[in-house]
């Protein structure tokens, strides 16, 4: 996602066509999704025509007359995103709806749907410490991509669970052996850890992971546990147990970036005003970026810095959505870019610049 992003917010061609809609992941409702594909492609195609002409457009004009033919809408998740130009065909679907369906059509890609994606897409690790065994999963948000097996990670079986009466009942003996078991295991979670940099989420009783962050050497790379219920450990049980926790910790990150932003405000290092916030950006001076997500601003360039706002996005030569040139600079310059739903950043209004000087 990352690499697409690049390259999609690099290219400059006149037009570059965006098409978002959001879509089903269930039949019936995903009926609906190729009917409004083609009114969306047909619009597209149409204001193609009349602000470019066909001479300068054909490879362009056959991508939207082919492109509908190939996404299958019965395996759609919740938005989908269409990239094209002349040289470009991107499709991207995507986990996060959006605010409405919509065509946009610039000399730019419209990308803000790809940036919120990327920020909340997140790759980490499930360990499941059951009685039986210990799993390794590696998840994408709320869904399993593969169990994890290799050299350092081969636990498949829970050796501190005993089947000796007499070992059983010495209470001490028992405790140091599980500590000595979760010792090596999480030896092998650190070396992962640091090859990947993925993060984990614990599934097992509380008792287990108290003892695990009691002789963790790195505890930070554990986000958290979620108590395990010995009568379903299906996969997609354990990646919504996990992702629950997943989810949590990024929106507190939004939290936290809305409370950043607002103590920011007492040192004077934050801009409001559209324009100002542009030329920052491009200054490279754009730390922290938060958007609201219901925020879309249509503008028509004046020159390297400066725009003149816009009323009808369909008219030749406008940028459809400013908000998402903005994010990728902030973004491309090192910077953090958020968008977020949270009222709480409507104190500061509906875009906001954190800058660093």
């Amino acid at each position: 996602m990352k690499n697409k992003l690049e390259q999609l917010a690099a290219e400059r061609n006149n037009p570059c066509v965006s098409i978002s809609l959001n879509t089903h992941r269930t039949h019936p409702d995903n009926i609906s999704d190729d009917i409004e594909l083609k009114k969306l492609l047909k619009e597209a195609e149409e204001r193609v025509i009349a602000e470019f002409g066909k001479r300068s457009t054909l490879k362009l004009l056959e991508k939207l007359e082919t492109v509908g033919n190939e996404i299958d809408s019965s395996y759609g998740l919740d938005s989908l995103h269409i990239f094209l130009s002349n040289e470009t065909k991107e499709i991207i679907k995507s986990p996060w709806p959006i605010k409405e369906n919509s065509v946009q059509i610039s000399d730019t890609f419209s990308i803000k749907p790809l940036i919120k994606q990327l920020n909340r897409t997140e790759n980490y690790l499930i360990l499941l410490l059951s009685q039986s065994e210990v799993k390794l999963l590696h998840a994408m948000n709320d869904g399993i991509v593969e169990e994890i097996t290799n050299d350092d990670f081969q636990f498949h079986k829970n050796i501190h669970y005993f089947t000796h009466n007499n070992k059983l009942s010495d209470g001490k003996r028992v405790d140091n052996l599980v500590r000595e078991f979760l010792n090596t295991v999480d030896k092998a979670m650190v070396k992962l850890n640091n090859d990947t940099d993925m993060n984990c989420v614990v599934i097992c009783t509380e008792d287990n992971y108290s003892r695990l962050m009691q002789v963790a050497d790195k505890p930070s790379i554990y986000l958290g546990y979620a108590p395990i219920n010995y009568n379903d450990v299906a996969l997609n049980t354990l990646a919504s147990q996990a992702w629950k926790i997943v989810s949590g910790l990024q929106k507190k990150k939004r939290t936290d970036a809305i409370i950043e932003m607002q103590e920011a405000v007492g040192q004077g290092n934050v801009i409001t005003d559209l324009s100002e916030i542009y030329r920052a950006v491009k200054e490279g001076r754009g730390d922290l970026l938060i958007t609201h997500d219901d925020f879309q601003q249509p503008v028509k360039m004046t020159g390297e810095f400066s725009f003149d706002l816009a009323d009808d996005a369909s008219e030749p030569g406008v940028i459809d959505d400013i908000s998402s040139e903005i994010a990728w600079e902030v973004i491309s310059k090192k910077g953090r870019a958020l968008f977020t739903g949270q009222a709480e950043i409507k104190t500061l209004g509906d875009i906001t610049l954190k800058v660093r000087y």
